[in-house]
């Protein structure tokens, strides 16, 4: 996979557009339902309950059923899971893909939070490895009697849970945990549940769980090859320390697995990268301009380690949270030009922080994407679990309301 006099040069024209096309954010591009949208972006973030929901609408060529479908798609049919995956992060993913991510990203996790867990125990003289492991069997049986239950009404079911013990003591965070908490997560790194159907509407992130879909034992070299291969198909061109990053991979893993799938070698600005077999070629730009508004944590703004191809430097401090969260992002033809907000009336509100290259056109579609938003978020007041000074001070009403600079939709 060495670099050689013929690989080619991607620019950053085809990069974006490569995006628009492949991220289903080119109005050309959008799907009909979730589950066309979570195959081909792999994973959706899931940390924010908000996040799906919001990813999915942004990329439906209908998007006034997204909540409906969803949620069918989350907790009827199952066709989409909620589980951990990449750098321990919760993630929306097809369900057939599940095996795949466990066996790719999810093992190694799972080891060292089990032996954390037992360890927290130990010190604080909490039973022992034997005991968790005979209340963990008697919470997945009670789990898979009840259908989906919250972790309170699992320890109705199995008191064990309840248990509490001393974490850090003598440290300045030192806390008190509850063994059902403590295991719950456990078991959803080990692939065993799943994030169910929330306690009220769709943003809440109280949420019930559910014993996780059966799914075999895959080889890890093999899961890792799978899993890269489909994301490079969407996000490719990609460097290798974008493959490390959104993967939580070893370096050496990423290598062994690009060399598995026969990655090609190409080059951006940033240096080396790659893209599958048969992708080297070409990619026109979308047909038309698009805008898109895209919501904390969307899979496209969080997609790569290496933003500055679609996300300038200085628009930065106004997007992110502390750490290193995205917020809500205003897109134009592959780049984030701007931010929006709710506020508690419903309106959305968005305003351009690069407007270079942004014009009427661009303020017209963009004020079309938001009234397109407004009208299937309907009444519910969305609020960012991660909240960035942008997205706060467009949602407490701060800020000019010139045409061009702040837009809404009332």
């Amino acid at each position: 996979m060495g670099l050689g006099d013929a690989v080619r040069y991607v620019g950053v024209g085809e990069r974006r557009a490569r995006l628009g096309l492949r991220q289903q954010l080119a109005v050309a591009a959008r799907v009909g339902t979730p589950e066309e949208v979570g195959e081909a972006l792999v994973a959706l973030h899931g940390s924010d309950p908000a996040t799906v929901y919001l990813a999915v609408g942004a990329r439906l060529v209908d998007a006034s059923g997204t909540v409906a479908e969803t949620e069918r798609a989350l907790y009827e049919d199952r066709t989409l899971v909620r589980m951990h995956g990449m750098r321990h992060t919760v993630f929306a993913f097809p369900t057939h893909l599940a095996a795949v991510v466990h066996a790719s990203t999810g093992l190694t996790v799972a080891a060292r939070e089990r032996a954390a867990l037992i360890k927290d125990m130990a010190k604080a003289g909490a039973p022992d490895a034997a005991w968790l492991k005979e209340v963990e069997e008697s919470a997945l049986a009670a789990l898979a009697r009840r259908g989906q239950a919250t972790a309170s009404e699992l320890t109705q079911d199995e008191p064990r849970l309840k248990e509490q013990f001393v974490y850090a003591a003598g440290k300045s965070y030192e806390g008190v945990h509850t063994v059902s908490s403590r295991l719950l997560r456990v078991l959803g790194v080990e692939g065993k549940v799943v994030r169910g159907r929330p306690l009220g509407s769709w943003m809440s992130s109280q949420f019930r769980w559910a014993v996780a879909p059966p799914h075999p034992e895959l080889d890890v070299a093999g899961a890792q090859a799978e899993l890269l291969r489909r994301w490079l198909t969407v996000c490719g061109p990609a460097t290798e320390a974008d493959l490390k990053w959104w993967t939580g991979w070893k370096v050496s893993d990423v290598r062994r697995a690009l060399t598995a799938i026969r990655a090609v070698a190409v080059t951006v600005d940033e240096g080396p990268a790659y893209v599958v077999e048969g992708d080297d070629g070409p990619v026109a730009e979308p047909a038309e301009p698009w805008a898109a508004l895209l919501p904390g944590l969307d899979p496209t703004a969080m997609g790569w380690q290496q933003r500055d191809w679609y996300l300038a430097p200085a628009l930065r401090p106004a997007l992110f949270d502390r750490s290193g969260n995205v917020g809500p992002t205003v897109w134009w033809n592959g780049r984030v030009v701007g931010g929006w907000g709710q506020r508690a009336d419903g309106e959305i509100v968005w305003r351009l922080l690069d407007t270079e290259g942004v014009g009427r056109e661009a303020e017209a579609a963009i004020a079309r994407e938001a009234a397109r938003l407004r009208g299937w978020v309907g009444t519910t007041w969305v609020r960012p679990r991660f909240r960035t000074p942008l997205e706060k001070e467009l949602a407490e009403g701060a800020g000019s309301d010139a045409a061009g600079v702040t837009g809404g939709t009332g």
